[in-house]
């Protein structure tokens, strides 16, 4: 058995408009599956499947307060197309940010809501990965992450060290997942959050009880109503285990 990232969920107070600029900001397709949910993923992408990491957005009143510890990597494939996609982020509403990255050749904005992520200088290891380079996770031990994700997915450890560790998905294919070392503890729920799900013909509650084994926690919620289950990683990070599809 194993699971496969395939999307992840941000929280937002304007689920649709804040849904908006990432469609635009993408270049992607939108779509709601009913109120309070907006779904965004690559146009003619044959949903789920190993090239795209999609993304949900979920209406939620409480205000963004603390620096995420998942963020979106954007890829670009030159100094001109960084300087582009930047002016144009922000004509679409997204703000430079100052997270204490110093001088990088990188440059850190911030959604409508708030919500951090990166307009990256081209590198030759995202040349392939469509718009999204990277999910980014915050942690405190990389090599310990990429041992609990790295089996907990059928994803690839391509790179593992002290400070960073970066996975991929079985067929090379697709954003990477990456898990960077930072100072700092987690605090309070993620607004934003990673959603596995594991394949057809797969059981559920088995697959759960695996996660579990390897290291996963419950939240400590009342999960009575939802149709997928909710867990936690060695770092204490939610995520979600969705019906097998």
């Amino acid at each position: 058995m194993a699971t496969r990232l395939v999307q992840i969920t941000m929280k937002a107070r304007d689920d649709a408009g804040l849904g908006r600029f990432w469609a635009q900001a993408l270049g992607w397709g939108i779509d709601s599956e009913g109120p309070g949910v907006t779904n965004l993923e690559p146009l003619g992408f044959a949903y789920p499947g190993p090239s795209a990491v999609c993304i949900d957005i979920v209406a939620d009143p409480e205000p963004k307060t603390v620096k995420n510890r998942v963020h979106l990597d954007l890829a670009t494939t030159s100094a001109a197309h960084q300087a582009e996609l930047v002016a144009r982020l922000k004509e679409l509403g997204a703000t430079l940010a100052d997270v204490g990255q110093g001088e990088v050749p990188w440059t850190v904005m911030a959604d409508p809501e708030g919500n951090e992520f990166c307009v990256l200088e081209p590198r030759p290891v995202y040349r392939d990965t469509g718009p999204v380079a990277a999910v980014v996770v915050d942690c405190a031990g990389p090599r310990e992450m990429a041992r609990f994700w790295g089996t907990a997915m059928d994803w690839t450890p391509h790179e593992v060290t002290d400070d960073t560790a970066t996975l991929r998905s079985a067929q090379n294919v697709g954003p990477y997942l990456e898990f960077l070392r930072t100072p700092g503890t987690k605090s309070g729920w993620n607004r934003v959050h990673l959603d596995v799900r594991p394949y057809p013909g797969d059981d559920l509650a088995a697959e759960v009880s695996r996660l579990r084994a390897l290291g996963a926690t419950d939240p400590g919620i009342d999960q009575s109503a939802f149709p997928w289950t909710v867990l936690a990683d060695p770092e204490g990070n939610e995520f979600c285990v969705l019906t097998p599809r």
